[in-house]
């Protein structure tokens, strides 16, 4: 079937966040993709900015505010002919009230994806670990997320935080892959493991890079995967009648408009 994407959504990548994690993040939107042929994918732009500054160094008031390049990042998407747009970065969803505000687009909220994914996982799941960035945990954003979805989160001790998952995750950005990446990180879930969770969130785009879900004893949910699931369920239930919603077809998008909108709108 060719042209079955040929309406106006057009996904805006806003990426660079890092790199790998961006090309990882379009390789799960083509593969949670159905179709038929080449015409049949979604359109989209990407934009990947690896000078955006260090999020997490920018939560923890040591490094500049990266909000003038996400908004930049934005802006050319949008005049890209973008119609909707995903960061599959998890510490950026920090920034997003603002850019919302200000770029006039949809964002689809990775954060609020996934809580909605962990309460289709009920009642097996009612307790998830998070493995993330400091700047994703001291932010909170998946403590309101899941708070508002009912379910409870444990963290990493501050040993295993600054000991095992941001130097993994260090490591990842800075082209590592292998044991000293995948051992710290599977490490750290057992811990959380231990500690009642029934899943574990990548909860940094990196994280997925290193950690496989054969290394985790319960599952392991990638919110990038889940954004993905939840852009191709967007585009295709408003293009595409005629092609299945989706390969996970059990998915629903958050959507961040301003920030008058509390996470558990949609």
């Amino acid at each position: 079937m060719n042209g079955s994407t040929g309406a106006s959504e057009i996904i805006g990548i806003l990426g660079g966040m890092g790199p790998a994690a961006t090309a990882d993040f379009y390789t799960k939107l083509v593969s949670l993709t159905p179709v038929r042929s080449d015409q049949d994918h979604l359109k989209t732009v990407i934009w990947s900015d690896p000078t955006v500054p260090d999020r997490t160094e920018a939560l923890m008031g040591r490094g500049p505010d990266p909000t003038p390049w996400l908004l930049n990042g934005s802006r050319v998407l949008r005049e890209a002919g973008a119609t909707v747009i995903a960061i599959p970065c998890n510490t950026a969803h920090a920034f997003i009230p603002e850019i919302a505000d200000r770029v006039g687009l949809p964002i689809v909220h990775m954060i609020g994806e996934v809580a909605r994914h962990l309460t289709r996982l009920r009642p097996q799941v009612r307790v998830a670990g998070l493995l993330a960035t400091t700047g994703t945990i001291r932010a909170g954003l998946y403590q309101d997320w899941l708070a508002r979805a009912g379910i409870d989160l444990v963290l990493p001790d501050q040993a295993g935080q600054d000991d095992q998952v941001m130097p993994a995750i260090r490591a990842v950005k800075a082209g590592q892959r292998g044991t000293a990446v995948s051992g710290p990180l599977a490490r750290a879930a057992r811990q959380l493991v231990g500690n009642g969770a029934q899943a574990i969130i990548a909860g940094c785009t990196e994280i997925p890079l290193g950690l496989t879900p054969r290394l985790v004893p319960v599952p392991l949910v990638d919110p990038a995967a889940v954004l993905a699931g939840a852009l191709v369920h967007r585009s295709r239930t408003r293009e595409a009648p005629g092609l299945p919603a989706s390969r996970n077809s059990d998915v629903s998008y958050a959507i961040c408009h301003s920030t008058a909108q509390s996470p558990g709108a949609s």
